[in-house]
């Protein structure tokens, strides 16, 4: 005897416990898929004008799209990575050999203090420094360490590597291709209104690109501002304190301001006033405002999360899924916050009913 809502509960078991499978499988490439969907998603724009002038050949479309995203997105950052990892590299020989002591210039800034301030340490607790000074070697040289080893275990991993991106760049590829018919496939077997489906999909696609535009696009500017400061006073590891402030700036509660402001008093404590005063100038005045100037553009009033979420997602983030984690985190936020935000516009709708 047929007993359709046995039969339902059946199918509806049996199709989550595919899904739970296959997501397994994916697992040990959910980065490579991560980032062709996300990828697929940002330069979709470019795919749609290429494929109204290349009509009937979505290929040709594709594949120029895919060299477009290799040229903008992929190969800068592979570069960047080669350099900060050799960078780092030669921090760590010059921290281990001596030749670089983090904790004497913390020594010699205390120096420079006043006296006032100096004496105001002593009775905090702050009068000495060597076990500050060893902390900080230690980090320093843990840091460089990390760096110089991924320059080492690189070369061991290559293999590896090399599948993971040609996988993200196969499946890059059909996605920018065959993108809209996947959507088109996933909108008719999500069991929700049209006009539901039609708002969850356009708002799951604007939250991608404002949060990585957003965030991701910010942040490098504001890395490659504070770069460019520290080259032109002739700080030395320009790119290393790049890239570092670039991953500050996606923390809202810190920012890159962790990494100019020590330095700019650093030079007024030393006596370099103009220095300091050209250092926190442009860094009030330029790598600040790039976050309230750009950050408006890019991502737009509708997607704009609190700060306090950013920050915690980010570091959630970062816990979780690693380097990846710096878009993976807010951007399940930004989705969390959108997805309740269209409940709430619903209920109202079946308040009236």
């Amino acid at each position: 005897m047929n007993n359709p809502t046995l039969e339902n509960k059946v199918f509806l078991a049996l199709l989550l416990l595919v899904s739970i499978a296959f997501c397994w499988v994916l697992f040990p490439f959910y980065g490579a898929v991560f980032w062709a969907v996300i990828l697929a998603i940002l330069f979709a724009p470019l795919q749609r004008r290429l494929a109204r002038r290349f009509r009937g050949k979505p290929n040709l479309a594709a594949l120029l799209t895919l060299l477009a995203t290799l040229l903008i997105a992929v190969l800068p950052m592979a570069i960047i990575t080669t350099l900060l990892v050799q960078e780092g590299a030669a921090l760590y020989q010059r921290i281990e050999s001596g030749e670089l002591d983090i904790g004497a210039y913390l020594v010699q800034f205390r120096d420079m203090l006043p006296q006032s301030i100096q004496s105001q340490l002593q009775r905090v607790g702050l009068g000495d420094l060597q076990d500050v000074r060893e902390q900080l070697s230690g980090y320093a040289l843990q840091g460089s360490q990390f760096l110089a080893t991924k320059a080492f275990s690189f070369g061991q991993g290559t293999f590896e590597f090399l599948i993971v991106f040609a996988v993200m760049l196969y499946l890059l590829f059909f996605l920018i291709r065959d993108g809209r018919q996947l959507v088109a496939k996933m909108r008719e077997a999500i069991p929700l209104e049209d006009e539901q489906k039609r708002r969850l999909f356009s708002k799951f696609t604007r939250v991608v690109r404002a949060t990585v535009k957003g965030n991701v696009v910010v942040a490098i500017t504001q890395g490659a501002l504070g770069g460019l400061i520290f080259w032109f006073l002739g700080i030395p590891s320009v790119l290393l304190w790049g890239v570092v402030m670039a991953f500050l700036s996606l923390l809202p509660a810190v920012g890159a301001g962790l990494i100019w402001t020590p330095v700019a008093i650093y030079y007024f404590v030393s006596g370099d006033f103009w220095h300091g005063l050209i250092l926190t100038l442009y860094g009030i005045c330029v790598i600040g405002l790039v976050d309230n100037v750009l950050r408006p553009i890019l991502v737009g009033k509708d997607t704009k999360m609190p700060d306090y979420v950013v920050l915690i997602s980010t570091l959630g983030g970062l816990a979780l899924f690693g380097l990846n984690g710096f878009v993976i985190g807010p951007l399940i936020a930004a989705l969390f916050m959108s997805s309740w935000g269209l409940f709430i516009d619903r209920e109202p709708e079946e308040a009236l009913e």
